[in-house]
């Protein structure tokens, strides 16, 4: 297997990966979707709230805001050495306080704890007109997106097959040709026969010119080794730390399921 790095940014990810079965990274897509552990607002007690919309309209919002995440420092709740009471190890606080004209922001929710201060402090919550005024408690824990979506680290993940773009050698002059009515950039090199794409993504764009042009001297096939695999992250998790937790999950995954196996 080879694996490159195409593009990483805090929130986004986009990898070339070479000789890999479509089952493998399935699968770790499937525990990017489902199984990492993050953290959500649970709870939420309202002391005061005279804005336009409903507790629970607010609650939901909340539910929603992504909350800076290190697995490895909480427990779940329901693992917790506190019996789910609720404590340091396994939950997380926030209160919010805020009253006169202007917008209510995620950025505005202040932790017990400068280290889970809120990296996506932009989230609109609600809008305040006047003398409206909301007052606060949250708690967060640790939850799953199998469970319920707030707890959904990744979002769109995906993948697809890199373009092996083909023609005959005799019908190079065409080719050549071909490639200059197209969008400067679009294909960085013309070979013996075949031809490269600046950016897979753009492979639509490269298909349209060929539809118009009516060009029947290029063949497109796809590459069943050669995978691109992108993802984004709400930004509870940075981008390279989504992947790495993702692949450790599957590991022990595997691990626990061979021991099943074992002790059958």
């Amino acid at each position: 297997m080879k694996i490159s790095l195409d593009e990483l940014k805090q929130k986004k990810a986009v990898l070339s990966i070479e000789d890999i079965d479509f089952y493998l990274l399935n699968s770790i897509r499937r525990v990017m979707l489902s199984e990492l552990p993050k953290l959500a607002i649970e709870d939420v007690v309202i002391y005061d709230n005279t804005t336009t919309l409903f507790d629970e309209i607010i609650s939901h919002r909340l539910g929603l805001v992504p909350l800076p995440t290190d697995p490895d420092l909480l427990n779940f709740r329901d693992e917790c050495i506190c019996d789910g009471k609720g404590c340091p190890n396994c939950t997380v606080r926030y209160t919010l306080s805020k009253e006169g004209e202007g917008t209510v922001y995620s950025g505005d929710l202040q932790p017990s704890e400068a280290s889970w201060r809120i990296g996506e402090d932009l989230v609109p919550i609600v809008e305040l007109f006047n003398d409206q005024r909301l007052i606060l408690e949250v708690e967060a824990v640790l939850g799953r997106a199998k469970d319920h979506a707030k707890w959904q680290v990744v979002t769109a993940p995906g993948y697809r097959l890199y373009p092996m773009i083909q023609f005959d050698s005799k019908n190079k002059k065409n080719v050549e040709a071909f490639v200059k009515e197209l969008p400067e950039g679009l294909v960085t090199s013309v070979k013996k026969d075949t031809l490269e794409l600046s950016d897979i993504s753009k492979l639509p764009v490269f298909e349209s010119y060929m539809d118009m042009e009516d060009i029947d001297f290029i063949r497109i096939e796809k590459d069943p080794r050669h995978i691109r695999f992108h993802f984004e992250t709400d930004g509870s998790y940075s981008a390279s730390k989504a992947l790495k937790k993702s692949v450790d999950l599957f590991e022990q995954k595997l691990k626990d399921f061979t021991e099943l196996i074992d002790d059958i």
